[in-house]
């Protein structure tokens, strides 16, 4: 089980959230969901440098969208003057949004406190690395120090392919401390994607293990977190 689901979805309503929060039922639902899909893969493709860590998009009764983009670097969105962010409120309008107007969607930056502990950062990270031609064990070790640093309890680092341009795809894997998959309280953060080399795609996988959520304590009603 914990080889094959993704711990996101595994911990959804237990200490995971859902990314996209709207309701709609069928053609509309249909269509709600392949905007928010193209969306977030837009905008995690062209913001790879700037270090996404996630996109929630929020949609109300009065047609109203809201975007919350969560990114390490919002200096490199933002732009000059706040132009960077119409910009994009008009590519995202244009191209994705045309049911919308444009004073209706609502586009938010907010900063990462921590990127090292972005599983979605660290595999934005390898992908650059990968993509210039750097050694992949030596990306993946760099990975594992980082979030090592920042705090994380445990690390995972997979990357499969033709590995430094191998003619047989393999995977390499790396881990650092403890890793409770099956644990459901356990907060882990889990991304994956893939580096697109001149010897084909390189996919990468990251799990950071944060420590266990525990719920509400009935005296003192506050939600206990033990790292």
């Amino acid at each position: 089980m914990a080889k094959k689901i993704n711990p996101k979805i595994l911990r959804l309503g237990i200490n995971k959230t859902w990314p996209s929060k709207w309701f709609a039922q069928g053609s509309g639902y249909i269509k709600n969901l392949q905007q928010d899909l193209a969306v977030r893969r837009y905008l995690l493709k062209r913001f790879l440098e700037a270090g996404v860590d996630k996109v929630e998009i929020e949609r109300s009764a009065a047609n109203r969208i809201i975007i919350n983009l969560h990114t390490a670097k919002p200096g490199v969105l933002i732009g000059r003057g706040g132009t960077g962010i119409e910009d994009l409120k008009k590519t995202l309008h244009q191209r994705f949004l045309k049911n919308f107007r444009l004073k209706e969607i609502n586009l938010n930056i907010q900063e990462v406190s921590r990127p090292n502990l972005s599983a979605q950062i660290l595999v934005q990270s390898m992908i650059l690395e990968i993509t210039k031609r750097l050694p992949f064990k030596r990306v993946m070790k760099q990975t594992i120090a980082r979030a090592e640093r920042a705090g994380a309890l445990g690390v995972k680092v997979m990357v499969s392919g033709r590995l430094n341009g191998a003619e047989i795809a393999r995977s390499e894997m790396l881990i650092a401390g403890k890793l409770p998959l099956q644990t459901l309280r356990a907060d882990i953060d889990y991304a994956r994607g893939a580096a697109q080399t001149t010897y084909g795609a390189i996919g990468i996988k990251v799990w950071i293990y944060k420590g266990e959520i525990f719920e509400k304590s009935q005296e003192t009603g506050q939600i206990i977190k033990k790292m």
